[in-house]
């Protein structure tokens, strides 16, 4: 099984989400900005990611800036309350596979946590191909 974190507003999340599809496995899809997060899930799954709430921050097209987490000095825990109150805050996708758990940024980082890739050629949005025909991996 594998579970997308995701927002469908967001590019990077629509690509993974199609490169699972792509694979062969129908995901479980979290709409986490309806959803929201839970503090138990989000150290979870940071942990297992091995990210910190500041590795996780989404800097841009956030709240970020204004509730002045970027500065320095900023704890993990002020980051984590404010992911808990404005969900938008934490960067995604975060994909979860019985082969770890990874914040797929850029889009074919997910590409290790499925058991078989998608058949090529397989392109992001923007037209950048990630699987050639042959079925490899493009750099």
């Amino acid at each position: 099984m594998i579970v997308i974190h995701h927002n469908p507003d967001c590019g990077t999340s629509r690509n993974v989400l199609e490169i699972i599809r792509k694979s062969g496995t129908e995901p479980v899809v979290i709409d986490y900005l309806s959803e929201g997060w839970t503090r138990p899930q989000l150290l979870a799954l940071f942990a297992a990611a091995g990210l910190t709430p500041r590795q996780a921050l989404r800097e841009t097209k956030s709240p970020a800036e204004e509730l002045g987490l970027l500065k320095d000095g900023v704890d993990d825990d002020t980051i984590l309350n404010a992911m808990l109150e404005h969900p938008v805050l934490v960067n995604r996708p975060i994909v979860a596979s019985p082969k770890g758990v990874r914040l797929c940024r850029p889009s074919e980082t997910v590409l290790p946590l499925l058991d078989r890739l998608p058949p090529g050629p397989l392109y992001k949005e923007d037209g950048q191909m990630i699987i050639s025909e042959n079925g490899e991996i493009v750099d």
